[in-house]
């Protein structure tokens, strides 16, 4: 009876009528199924707290118009709902979303049977505007079969920031995860509404892409301990609203780079270095005040509203190397507000957070590096890191973070010098020298601030477990920005 489509209104719809039936392959979904969704959503979309919810996905529908009636939204909400039903006449028209046939009854008093508009399907444009139809014949022809999917939409979505995060993925069974979850998370805050009477539905405490991370990351790490095979997906969030007079829509996305490094940050084998940075990354809390102006502790309800790193992720790949120095190196950005976590950033203070583990599979998961130069970048990061220790040459290590690339190169130069002298193998050959730094006979390559980090990356590492560090810590650039480093 369904199949999944590629349009998310749709296909996130289908995805909560499997998950409310407790099934996962639309193909299995039979008439009573969609019976079962339809009495929950007839008995509910008239009445609070859904009618306030759906006003953000279908204003001036027969569920939210203040001045339609309350035996009039049923015969609506039976007549929508229930347009997929064997004796519902179809039209000649075909559905834009399945390819049936249209629905052949009347959705709007003005308009032709099976043709919907923006009360019906959000973002599209309402009753009697010609624009963006083939001849100006306005409307879409729909299907019940969608339109039943549609309105079962915002059961399978979170609402943040007043309004809908919905979650497409390329993997039919990540996108049923994020619907159950959410669909889970709706049913109970439906029931406390209930409870209190309340009109309006708790929101997370977290912005959308904060909260988009937070809830991958729970599905990774569920799928783990159920033992289930982790599917490299890309992952494609739309915060929506549909307000007739601030329609609203931001598309993020995730590729599959990204979401197949989560997956394997949450392991047991990366998790305690990957929660150790996520900890430092929360937005910063601030001291409210109430009503009388005194100060009122709030850390916990500020500091849990948005992630940085998290956030930063939908930057990346094109974002690797701030995302590689903020995070991994912990060089500080002094842009930003007062309350971004990573002014504060710090090597000094936070050489312990400096992992080549986590580093390495970000570079080979999102940056796909290669890994006969990973290796080589190891290396030698193992082998200044000795040289630093054994010579004691903090203005070598020092001399490492500036980022003209002739004094980088007239340091290195000058300790395999030293090595020589002493009778000791270079700390590094032309071939892997060339490899990590250039692109030709001293010519840089254009990442090669990016080798350097990750070289310094793997050197801090060894000298904080050897202790050196801790013993020679002004050999550490005061940094206070990561612009500078010259």
């Amino acid at each position: 009876m369904f199949t999944y489509t590629g349009h998310p209104l749709v296909d996130v719809g289908i995805a909560t009528i499997l998950a409310f039936v407790k099934k996962r392959d639309p193909a299995d979904i039979i008439e009573k199924d969609l019976t079962t969704i339809k009495d929950y959503m007839e008995e509910n979309y008239i009445k609070e707290p859904l009618t306030s919810l759906l006003t953000v996905a279908f204003p001036n529908s027969g569920f939210t118009n203040p001045s339609i009636k309350k035996e009039k939204r049923k015969e609506y909400a039976d007549y929508v709902l229930g347009a997929y039903k064997r004796n519902v006449p179809r039209n000649t028209l075909i559905c834009v979303f399945t390819g049936r046939a249209a629905t052949g009854i009347p959705l709007s008093k003005k308009t032709p049977p099976g043709k919907a508009f923006r009360q019906h399907i959000p973002l599209i444009t309402g009753e009697g505007i010609i624009n963006f139809y083939p001849s100006g014949d306005a409307g879409l022809p729909v299907s019940g079969e969608a339109l039943l999917a549609i309105h079962a939409f915002p059961l399978g979505c979170a609402k943040c920031e007043g309004k809908f995060l919905a979650v497409h993925s390329d993997n039919p069974d990540l996108m049923l995860d994020f619907v159950k979850e959410f669909l889970d998370h709706n049913k109970k805050l439906i029931n406390l509404a209930k409870e209190s009477g309340s009109k309006k539905l708790k929101e997370p405490n977290a912005s959308a892409r904060t909260f988009l991370i937070k809830t991958l990351l729970k599905i990774e790490q569920q799928r783990m301990e159920e033992k289930l095979e982790s599917k490299p997906s890309s992952v494609t969030a739309y915060h929506l609203s549909n307000l007739g007079t601030n329609p609203y829509l931001e598309i993020y996305h995730l590729p599959l780079e990204i979401t197949d490094f989560l997956s394997n940050a949450v392991s047991a084998e990366y998790k305690i270095e990957w929660n150790s940075i996520v900890r430092r990354s929360w937005w910063l809390s601030q001291k409210g005040k109430n009503k009388k102006g005194l100060e009122t502790e709030n850390d916990i309800e500020a500091s849990s509203r948005r992630n940085v790193l998290y956030e930063d992720l939908f930057k990346l790949p094109d974002n690797a190397h701030s995302f590689i120095r903020s995070y991994f190196l912990r060089i500080p950005k002094s842009y930003g507000k007062n309350d971004d976590p990573r002014r504060t950033y710090s090597i000094k203070e936070e050489a312990s957070l400096v992992s080549w583990k986590i580093t390495e599979l970000f570079i080979r998961r999102v940056l796909n590096m290669d890994k006969e130069k990973i290796e080589q970048i190891k290396q030698l990061g193992d082998r200044l890191a000795a040289y630093v220790k054994e010579e004691n040459d903090k203005n070598f290590f020092f001399a490492l973070f500036n980022n003209r690339y002739d004094r980088f190169r007239t340091a290195l130069i000058k300790a395999n010098l030293t090595q020589v002298k002493k009778g000791k193998e270079p700390l590094i050959s032309l071939d892997p020298y060339l490899t990590i730094f250039e692109d030709g006979y001293e010519i840089a390559s254009s990442d090669w601030r990016l080798s350097r980090d990750l070289v310094l990356i793997r050197m801090i590492e060894d000298l904080y477990k050897e202790g050196w560090l801790g013993t020679n810590i002004e050999a550490i650039p005061d940094i206070k920005s990561e612009e500078e480093t010259e």
